[in-house]
């Protein structure tokens, strides 16, 4: 009896290495890839632009496929890339870089004004400097993959001044008003009230260092106060928009503060026609 015992635990280790190993045999393993290598249609480093060729080509790019494998062969399954352009020195880390999603394509082309617009309302570039800038493309096959990046390419470009994406106030003021404001909503001309006023910073940008505001209250941007007949607002229904800022148009809807009271700085952008909310 004893001797059955250990021959059938014996055949049954052996059944257990049997499967296991073809198990083994069975799995899909990850082998990795090659970084793509990336280059541009620009001869030299200098990327034109200009207002006047904004519909013209301002750069292509290419990159190789990388080629991802598994211990089955060559992947079938779509890459995905995305390009990061970045100011030279930022080694990609700004939280402003501009990032460009491309499907399956190894290649990418912007026009002037495409490019433009990246180093002025996301990089936020100003238009009087030459700027030094940095391009590389991230390969990857899905989100929790170990993505692989591209040598980079380095570029120098001269933004060009557009106009505002939100016409700014004639008059130069800017005030804020609403329930969540310590003045209320205005309900007759009043006089210009110091602690409710914008300091315009340029012709396009406005800033209120610091206000008390009523958290989960409406407000709204007017250029004169105690005047409806102009006012700036949100771009979808009232108190839809993101409370820690978000874009906004003239004759827009009411805006949602943060749902805690407190001191607030806001920035009003008509340039790129943005406005943010800070906690102090």
């Amino acid at each position: 009896m004893k001797k059955l015992s250990k021959f059938l635990f014996s055949v049954f280790i052996l059944a257990t290495v049997i499967t296991a190993c073809k198990k083994d045999e069975n799995q899909v393993n990850f082998e990795g890839g090659t970084a793509p290598v990336l280059t541009s249609s620009i001869t030299g480093t200098s990327i034109p632009l200009s207002f006047a060729n904004k519909d013209l080509l301002a750069i292509k790019l290419f990159w190789t496929n990388p080629g991802y494998k598994f211990n089955t062969g060559t992947s079938s399954q779509d890459v995905n890339y995305q390009i990061e352009i970045d100011t030279t020195g930022a080694n990609f880390t700004n939280p402003q870089k501009q990032t460009v999603s491309v499907s399956r394509d190894l290649s990418k082309s912007f026009t002037q004004g495409e490019f433009n617009d990246f180093l002025l309302n996301q990089l936020q570039l100003d238009t009087v400097h030459v700027h030094n800038l940095e391009i590389r493309v991230k390969a990857f096959l899905g989100q929790n993959a170990v993505p692989l990046y591209s040598n980079v390419l380095k570029f120098t470009a001269k933004p060009y001044p557009i106009p505002p994406k939100v016409a700014p106030p004639a008059s130069g003021k800017l005030f804020i008003t609403g329930s969540a404001t310590p003045g209320g909503w205005m309900g007759s001309p009043a006089p210009e009230l110091v602690s409710q006023k914008f300091t315009q910073v340029t012709p396009t940008f406005y800033v209120l260092n610091s206000i008390a505001l009523n958290g989960g209250q409406s407000y709204l941007f007017v250029p004169l106060y105690g005047d409806w007949n102009a006012k700036y607002g949100g771009i979808g229904g009232n108190n839809t928009n993101n409370v820690n800022g978000d874009d906004f148009r003239a004759g827009g809807s009411d805006l949602l503060a943060p749902p805690v009271s407190g001191n607030y700085k806001i920035e009003v952008d008509f340039q790129r026609g943005k406005f943010t909310v800070t906690k102090l």
